[in-house]
């Protein structure tokens, strides 16, 4: 899994810069509708809570693990004290505790995404459902959607793809019973603002980028972003990104 340290080094403005609990109620949003009803929820990579907040705003009993202490710090502030410091791959968890276990934004991250799966198939009940939020997001292109696509050379290939993520799935016993472009989240965000979330390094793909692919490629984006009309002024944008539901 990433380590905690990089986490660490984006937690204070990850907030700020990703949306906070306004991104995090559209998240628990499109999740909410794919869990089984009544019975507990994990969420693997709380990260600051957001997302698990917004699933107890709308009635679901949730719990959290993460690796990042800062993250989970932020996290308990919103959903109290049912978290815990963990690893994906090795969950703090008995057997079958859980009705669901939610991921969002967090299987490209884990470092071994079978091991991960494997470890949610166990934790999770018979007939319990994974839900994942996966893959690359995309949004309608506009100049702050070009200006990023400058940036897809830094990009690794995700491993959390919707095709790699079935396959992988499939073979730790977690079936897959839906997928589609269905996690939508509405963003209202200036290019000032995305500048400055690549200048602190916030998408977990320019965490470990070299000096010279950061002059190279990363501080010419930065600039566009900064030369658009208005850079202060926020430009709402439709982002999507993959929904898997998977049951075992």
């Amino acid at each position: 899994m990433s380590t905690p340290k990089s986490f660490e080094r984006v937690a204070r403005d990850y907030d700020t810069l990703r949306g906070g609990m306004d991104r995090g109620r559209q998240s628990a949003g499109a999740v909410a509708p794919h869990l089984v009803p009544g019975g507990p929820t994990l969420e693997v990579g709380v990260g600051t809570g957001a997302v698990a907040a917004g699933l107890l705003e709308l009635g679901h009993t949730v719990f959290g693990v993460d690796v990042s202490p800062s993250m989970l710090r932020q996290a308990g502030e919103r959903i109290g004290g049912r978290l815990a410091c963990a690893d994906a791959r090795a969950l703090p968890c008995r057997d079958g505790a859980f009705a669901n276990v939610v991921c969002v934004h967090v299987l490209h991250l884990v470092g071994d995404m079978g091991a991960a799966l494997a470890e949610a198939r166990r934790v999770l009940r018979e007939g319990g459902r994974l839900v994942a939020v996966h893959g690359d997001p995309f949004a309608d292109d506009d100049p702050m959607v070009a200006a990023l696509e400058r940036l897809a050379p830094l990009r690794p290939e995700r491993p959390d793809a919707p095709g790699r993520l079935v396959e992988a799935a499939a073979a730790v016993g977690l079936r897959a019973v839906e997928q589609g472009p269905d996690a939508a989240y509405v963003q209202a965000t200036s290019p000032e603002r995305l500048a400055t979330s690549l200048e602190k390094r916030v998408p977990p793909y320019l965490w470990d980028v070299t000096d010279d692919d950061w002059q190279r490629l990363v501080v010419p984006v930065i600039d566009a972003l900064r030369a658009l009309p208005e850079p202060e002024r926020p430009r709402e944008q439709v982002w999507r990104s993959w929904l898997t539901v998977l049951r075992k």
